[in-house]
């Protein structure tokens, strides 16, 4: 995207990120909270999850992937345990929302953009893990890898959010729950298991580190990006104070901000899409045609004489939001294009359509007129 124009998808992922982060931090402090009857309080729940985060992102990656290698295993366990707890309770037969047969398809679009731009926020991060690969990985096992993993997991947490909320209905303790916070709702729903049951909660709590970690790392090399005197800042010092940002967010909003952000981070979710499809039209479109498929010198990442200036893809991605303005379906704000879907988030699907059919003829001519 250029180097200074980059800027901005760079501080764009370090709010999105922390934004992710304040989220797992606050439903993790009520998931501890809820297991112990509400006599901790979900302040203190907060503090233990962002310590445990702490001390795992300011060693790296190293020592992120040696936890990572065995955390998954009880993860994946306590929420096959949750299917088997909570199932009986989930209402396939209920239906969708909407006084008519347009409107639940409307509804059913913005749900279905919003399972989209969640799991593609982790776009703008993926350079920080993938980098550890070896030179000689195949692409395709990566890009299979990548798709399986986020497919998968995604998949599997939607469900159960669905079937707990499907069970509130025909369940009142779980409305109950509810009322009191997500968490809650979640140790609810392992609520026949007893103690057992609070244990598996407890594993579910401080699993949700496991994506704090890499979001909050990412964010603090984000921070070294945005420029040399960002980059003279030890990363595990950004670490720490992107650590107490969060910390700060989750505890002065652990009642009322945390729907604010759930509502800020999904606006953010624009974006990605248009950064993505810049960074892949300029692969696929003019730097594999021009370097007989070489196209980068990876040497050369922060040059500002061998980068592009940017002025495509700056105003790209400043059309991508227009077309996301336009058809956004958001709390805060409804587009006019939102308005005739239904209403419905249209916003990713045209601010893409503005981005790419956009970058194509402004990258040719700032390659004719300016040359890189």
């Amino acid at each position: 995207m250029g180097y200074w124009p980059a800027k901005i998808p760079a501080l764009l992922n370090i709010i999105l990120m922390l934004g992710y982060c304040t989220i797992d931090a606050i439903i993790s402090g009520q998931m501890l909270s809820a297991v112990n009857g509400g006599t901790m309080s979900i302040a203190v729940g907060i503090v233990v999850v962002q310590i445990v985060c702490c001390v795992v992102t300011v060693f790296g990656m190293k020592f992120f992937h040696i936890y990572e290698r065995f955390a998954w295993i009880p993860q994946l366990l306590v929420l096959f345990v949750l299917i088997g707890s909570a199932a009986p309770y989930f209402d396939a037969s209920t239906q969708s929302v909407g006084e008519t047969s347009a409107i639940i398809a409307a509804n059913r679009l913005s749900f279905f953009s919003l399972c989209l731009y969640v799991p593609n926020s982790w776009g703008a991060a993926a350079s920080d893990f993938y980098v550890y690969y070896p030179e000689n990985t195949s692409r395709r096992k990566i890009f299979g890898l990548t798709l399986i993993g986020i497919w998968t997991a995604f998949t599997l947490v939607y469900m159960l959010g669905i079937g707990l909320a499907t069970g509130m209905a025909s369940h009142p303790a779980w409305e109950e729950a509810s009322l009191v916070s997500t968490g809650a709702l979640i140790v609810a729903g392992y609520g026949p298991l007893g103690g057992f049951g609070l244990f598996c909660a407890v594993i579910v709590a401080l699993g949700v580190i496991s994506n704090s970690i890499p979001g909050t790392y990412s964010a603090a090399l984000g921070c070294q990006v945005l420029g040399r005197y960002g980059k003279k800042v030890p990363r595990y010092v950004w670490s720490i104070v992107l650590i107490v940002i969060q910390l700060v967010l989750a505890l002065a909003g652990r009642e009322h901000l945390m729907l604010i952000i759930s509502n800020f981070v999904a606006l953010m979710g624009y974006w990605m899409q248009f950064m993505v499809f810049i960074v892949l039209m300029e692969h696929l479109a003019f730097r594999r045609v021009k370097s007989g498929g070489i196209g980068f010198d990876w040497s050369k990442w922060e040059d500002k004489t061998y980068l592009p200036v940017g002025y495509a893809a700056l105003a790209s991605f400043l059309l991508g939001w227009v077309g996301a303005i336009l058809g956004m379906y958001q709390v805060w704000y409804t587009g006019p294009l939102a308005v005739l879907a239904g209403p419905s988030d249209v916003g990713v699907w045209v601010g893409s359509g503005f981005t790419i059919i956009s970058y194509l003829p402004l990258r040719w001519a700032e390659l004719k007129f300016v040359g890189r």
